[in-house]
């Protein structure tokens, strides 16, 4: 059923099944548990303009039950030998993780199969979580910062998908009929449209056994390919905003995507810039001038796509001149890049990050789901710490050249 798996590394496998299901895993020999995932190539962008936030109910609908079990019968299951259960909708994908004491692996992947290709669907179940879906948006309207974000996506990205809000539209969401989810999970929930990975101490034998058991037979995925979003002029707009006594205010611009290589250049550059207590932005903004109690730098990466910019929260009065700086920064860097110090304190942290963020197996497992998600080959730890080490002078030149002031879109979320 699974072909017999590669050796990536000394404890790092991969398999690859007929149909195109993808599975990777790597045994860590000093833990206990498991971290289990299953991550199905449909997320937020691929839903219709008109049917905005289907994936994202579809992801909520199916922990109502399954063929074989009810909600509390999944939670009782998973708990009664204290693991967890988890999912997430991105743009590009979505995914449902499991963790679990190592010799309860087999539980792991029978629940986890179980929610993902055998759900109920009920019509029931679909007017319960209906009002759940329509708070978490609720919830948005009470957040700022989260709020903001939104509004700056759709800013950046224009009628493309990835400016869409993945938690949906109130308008969709109160119309969509159960008939239709379930022909969303009948054509992009196949194993042939999914990536397994796992990591913890496993085995092959031992992880390939419990997919044959718990797998569906192989199916013929669909072929849904994100466009890439197309170039426009940047812009400024202020929003306003009924409560609250802050200003927030995003500044961005599009860049590139997962997969291009110019990608570490610009996660450096980017963190040079806003990432940490000792980045440009905090010890300018927040420690020199005391605009903004939060300011930071951020970055995204999809399968079509990318963008890169900063946030700062302040003080209506003072937002202004905490814009100008926050840009003459970007503009710095854009125009003379980063001192020798810089890059070199910059790498450093990277790396330092990089092998802090590893030692867990949730961080172990993601990575490896990232790699196949996107299409990339494996790479070692030292492998890649060698990447971000080998970014050259004129990488980061042609990164930094994304911040500066002429490309970014600028956005301030105002309290009237």
């Amino acid at each position: 059923m699974v072909e017999l798996p590669d050796r990536l590394d000394e404890n790092v496998w991969s398999w690859r099944r007929a149909d195109g299901l993808r599975v990777v895993a790597e045994k860590m020999e000093t833990v206990r548990s498991v971290t289990l995932g299953i991550w199905v190539e449909h997320g937020g962008a691929h839903d219709a303009e008109s049917e905005q936030g289907l994936a994202h109910l579809l992801e909520h609908l199916v922990f109502k039950g399954t063929r074989a079990r009810s909600a509390k019968q999944i939670a009782l299951e998973i708990e009664r030998v204290g693991g967890s259960l988890d999912a997430y909708t991105s743009h590009d994908h979505t995914g449902y993780l499991a963790r679990v004491p190592h010799e309860r692996l087999d539980l792991a992947i029978d629940i986890l199969t179980d929610l993902v290709y055998r759900p109920a669907l009920r019509g029931e179940d679909l007017e319960l979580e209906r009002p759940v879906i329509l708070e978490e948006l609720a919830a948005v309207e009470d957040s700022p910062e989260q709020m903001a974000f939104e509004l700056h996506g759709q800013q950046l990205y224009g009628a493309h998908p990835y400016g869409r809000s993945i938690l949906g539209a109130a308008d969709t969401v109160a119309r969509v009929d159960v008939e239709r989810l379930r022909e969303l999970h009948g054509s992009a929930y196949v194993p042939g449209n999914c990536v397994v990975a796992a990591a913890g101490r496993l085995d092959s034998d031992q992880l390939l056994g419990a997919l044959r058991r718990h797998l569906p037979r192989p199916s013929v995925p669909p072929r849904a390919e994100l466009s890439q979003p197309e170039p426009r002029s940047s812009t400024a707009r202020v929003v306003e905003r009924s409560g609250g006594r802050q200003s927030h205010l995003l500044v961005g611009a599009t860049s590139i995507p997962h997969s291009d290589p110019l990608r570490y250049a610009l996660i450096l550059v980017e963190t040079a810039l806003g990432a940490g207590m000792s980045s440009r932005l905090f010890q300018r903004i927040r420690e020199e001038l005391a605009l903004a109690y939060t300011v930071y730098s951020f970055h995204a990466f999809y399968r079509a796509a990318g963008h890169v910019g900063a946030y700062l929260g302040t003080r209506p009065e003072a937002v202004e001149q905490a814009r100008d700086e926050l840009l003459a920064e970007f503009r710095d860097v854009a125009e003379n890049g980063l001192t020798p110090a810089e890059i070199e304190s910059t790498k450093l942290q990277l790396k330092g990050q990089l092998l802090l963020g590893l030692e867990s197996t949730v961080s172990r497992m993601q990575r490896l789901a990232g790699l196949s998600l996107y299409r990339e080959p494996y790479v070692t730890l030292d492998e890649l710490a060698e990447r971000i080490d080998h970014v050259t002078l004129e990488e980061i030149h042609e990164a930094a050249a994304f911040f500066h002031p002429d490309r970014q879109d600028v956005l301030e979320l105002r309290p009237v």
